[in-house]
């Protein structure tokens, strides 16, 4: 599935950093091709322990985790909305990804100057969310004008698409991004998705700390506080220090991440927080070639999951044999499984739960 996440925040707040430790990490896998796609994109893997666990059961050649694409926005300025710093081309961007990584900058460092003087993570969130609500405002309003035109000849769905125009456009002008005005209708939904607003789309905020700050800071406890009000998601980590575990030999990552107190790199929870950011689950198909996860919405049913591996899949899907991986540990194989009827056969209206094994059957 071809979804992104657009890295966004102000110049000078690590983004590169924490974009490059991204793809250093995720191109170390000679079984999946993780790896930058464009000077700014990359692809990075989602760690699941699940794959093991089966692999523990399912002897396989090869574990192929889900991944995440994810786009390194150059930094926002003020002014962006009006085209300042390049503002209009990076703007393009963010319209184009499917979800925002605010990255915030948490730390004191005096070699590493400010844009807006000193460290105030509200600020610099209140002056990007600013910038993104105005650049919305412009394009709704021209969407106002347009459609305003269109609806004179009484088209029901011009109607549609000027009201929820006119909605966007007075909630963005009181200063409140999109995503925080509700519609109800698929009609309005659907209008609200083809107006492509930054500010529609779901905010994780990554904290950018120093090496002192990995457990969190002050500054830290008022983004998570400012992203509790706004429904939004929290990730701490240091740019710096994954940039320095990515470069590690595996065998040094675990002696390195226990002298920090960590379990595992901040890049997982990145990860993973990403992947659910994105309203994404994994389902595995395991054999002994290889064990595999793959990345659906959630709520899809049986055929659109097995269209993600081949459109043949979904086309001729006859029905699909399914059990979960807990029942697999529980069972400890799957003959077992068979024995106390947790292999089950789905058809065509199953709606595929997250941790999901499956089997298709289909016709040429």
């Amino acid at each position: 599935m071809a979804l992104q996440a657009g890295i966004v925040g102000l110049p000078n707040v690590g983004k590169s950093t924490l974009f490059n430790a991204l793809t250093a990490a995720g191109a170390e896998s000679a079984n999946y091709p993780f790896c930058t796609i464009e000077p700014n994109t990359g692809i990075v893997p989602v760690p699941d322990p699940r794959l093991e666990q089966i692999r523990a059961i399912i002897d396989s050649k090869v574990l192929i985790p889900a991944a995440v694409e994810i786009l390194d926005i150059a930094g926002l300025v003020r002014g962006a909305s009006k085209g300042e710093g390049l503002g209009n081309q990076f703007l393009g961007h963010i319209r184009s990804v499917d979800a925002i990584l605010h990255v915030v900058r948490c730390f004191e460092d005096g070699d590493i100057v400010h844009v807006d003087g000193g460290v105030d993570p509200l600020r610099d969130i209140e002056t990007i969310d600013i910038e993104l609500i105005l650049a919305d405002l412009d394009s709704v309003e021209r969407r106002v004008e347009r459609y305003r035109k269109l609806a004179k000849s009484n088209d029901k769905a011009n109607k549609i698409h000027l009201d929820v125009a006119e909605k966007l456009a007075e909630h963005l002008g009181k200063g409140f991004p999109a995503r925080s005005l509700s519609f109800s209708t698929e009609e309005e939904l659907a209008s609200v998705k083809e107006a492509q607003l930054i500010t529609a789309k779901p905010v994780l905020f990554v904290c950018n700390v120093d090496e002192g700050g990995l457990m969190g800071n002050q500054w830290t406890a008022l983004v998570e506080k400012h992203a509790a009000e706004v429904g939004a998601l929290t990730v701490t980590l240091c740019a710096k220090v994954e940039a320095e575990i990515s470069e590690l030999d595996p065998a040094d990552r675990l002696s390195f991440l226990s002298d920090l107190g960590l379990t595992e790199p901040g890049l997982a929870k990145l990860a993973r927080s990403t992947y659910s950011l994105l309203g994404l689950q994994t389902y595995f198909t395991a054999g002994p070639k290889e064990i595999r996860a793959w990345t659906i919405r959630k709520g899809w049913k049986a055929p659109q999951a097995a269209g993600v591996i081949h459109t043949d899949f979904e086309r001729g899907f006859i029905r699909a044999e399914v059990y979960s991986v807990a029942d697999l540990l529980a069972c400890r194989g799957e003959a077992a499984l068979k024995a106390q009827g947790k292999l089950r056969v789905e058809g065509k209206e199953y709606v595929v739960q997250d941790g999901d094994v499956m089997h298709f059957r289909f016709n040429v």
